[in-house]
C-alpha cells in the first residue's frame, strides 16, 4: 500500500520553527519527487516546495522563500521541511505528497501534478 505520512506539526510561537516529516511507505520512495503543501478552511491547497527524486533539484514557493527549507533522505525514506521564522499566516494543516506516476528529477508545486497524499498535520503559529 502507497502510504504518506507527516508529522512535526504544532503549536509554535510567532517567529519559532518547526520541522515537519514526511516518511513514505509502499514505494521506491528515493525515485520520485515529494512536495509540500498547506491549506486553510475555505482555501484552495497552496503549494509550498517540492525536492526532486535525488534531491538536486528544489523549488520554493512565494509564502517559504528565505525561512523555510526541504531536504530528503532516501535511506530513511522521509523527507522533510524545516519552518523558521514562522507567522500565524503560516497556520494550516500542511500535506505532503508525491507523483508515482513519472520519475522525474525536477518538481513542481502544483497539487494536480501529484497523485499521492498524506493525511496532513497541523501547524497553528499564534501566541
Amino acid at each position: 500500500q502507497v502510504q504518506l505520512v507527516e508529522s512535526g506539526g504544532g503549536l509554535v510561537q510567532p517567529g519559532g520553527s518547526l520541522r515537519l516529516e514526511c516518511t513514505g511507505s509502499g514505494f521506491a520512495f528515493q525515485h520520485f519527487n515529494i512536495g509540500w503543501f498547506r491549506q486553510v478552511p475555505g482555501k484552495e491547497r497552496e503549494g509550498i516546495s517540492c525536492i526532486g527524486y535525488t534531491g538536486g533539484f528544489v523549488h520554493y514557493a512565494d509564502p517559504a522563500e528565505g525561512r523555510f527549507s526541504i531536504s530528503r533522505d532516501n535511506v530513511k525514506n522521509t523527507a522533510y521541511l524545516q519552518m523558521n521564522r514562522l507567522k500565524p499566516d503560516d497556520t494550516a494543516v500542511y500535506y505532503c505528497a508525491t507523483d508515482i506516476r513519472a520519475i522525474r528529477p525536477d518538481c513542481t508545486v502544483v497539487p494536480g501534478d501529484f497523485d499521492t497524499w498524506g493525511q496532513g498535520t497541523q501547524v497553528t503559529v499564534s501566541s
